[in-house]
Formats: structure tokens, C-alpha cells, sequence
């Protein structure tokens, strides 16, 4: 009510792992992962589209599973294995920009971190998934 301070929303502590390495950090109330990734760890690997899930450029592996790091709270990761591009192997990543060069798929690298990461949270689920399961996978990303 009027003349009683205003309630502080809590920062919040979250441990998790993120490319293999067991992190912490400070979330703010209602933060979304990309936006901790991006400002609070400095991962700029993921990018910021639409920020309504809608563009898949912020494409994180949670848990093995492809997730728009833009929707999702910072706060749920608690706990959970986080893959980020940054997190691929060197060679993985080069191996990725071979293959989208090779299959004149050579964008300007914005959408791309999105495609890979969710084509290899397809490959860890399928190795050899047939066309229609790849497509129906990055359906969602632009």
C-alpha cells in the first residue's frame, strides 16, 4: 500500500553446467537464459532474433535437447547441462561451416548457430536421421 516500500524481486543463484565446465551466476527476476548467456557469461555464440521463440537463432542444447534459449527463464536451468555453440568442438564447428559452404548453405552467420545447434541435438538423438526427420527438426528455424 501507499507509505510501505516497494517489494525487491530476488536475484537468484543458479549452478549449472554449461559446456561441460559447472557454472554459477546471478539471474535476474525473470531473466531468460539467452539473455544470461549472452550478458552475464559473455557467450555471444547464441543470437538474439526475435526474442519470441519464433526465429530459432538462439538455439541452446538443454539437457540434450534443442530449447529457444530466448523463452526459456535463466532460473531453469538449475541443475541441468547446458551445450551452447561454444561448447562444440573445434572441429565439429568447422566441420559444420564445411558442410553449409559445401551445400551452398553460407549464410551471413546469423541464423546459422541455431541450425547447427539443433541439428546436433538431432544427431545425439539419431546419427543417421533419414531427410524427413531433418527437416521436420530445424522446420522451426529461419
Amino acid at each position: 500500500g501507499i507509505g510501505q516500500p516497494a517489494k525487491m524481486a530476488k536475484k537468484t543463484v543458479v549452478e549449472t553446467t554449461i559446456n561441460g565446465e559447472t557454472t554459477e551466476f546471478l539471474c535476474e527476476p525473470g531473466q531468460s537464459l539467452l539473455g544470461a548467456l549472452r550478458d552475464v557469461m559473455e557467450m555471444t555464440g547464441s543470437k538474439e532474433g526475435c526474442l519470441t521463440g519464433d526465429c530459432g537463432a538462439c538455439t541452446v542444447i538443454v539437457d540434450g535437447r534443442a530449447v529457444v534459449s530466448c523463452a526459456q527463464n535463466a532460473a531453469r536451468v538449475e541443475g541441468k547441462q547446458v551445450v551452447t555453440q561454444e561448447g562444440l568442438p573445434e572441429e565439429t564447428r568447422r566441420r559444420w561451416a564445411e558442410c553449409f559452404v559445401a551445400a551452398g548453405a553460407s549464410q551471413c552467420g546469423y541464423c546459422s548457430p541455431g541450425i547447427v545447434m539443433k541439428a546436433e541435438a538431432l544427431l545425439g538423438k539419431n546419427p543417421d536421421p533419414p531427410r524427413d526427420e531433418i527437416s521436420r527438426a530445424l522446420l522451426a528455424n529461419l
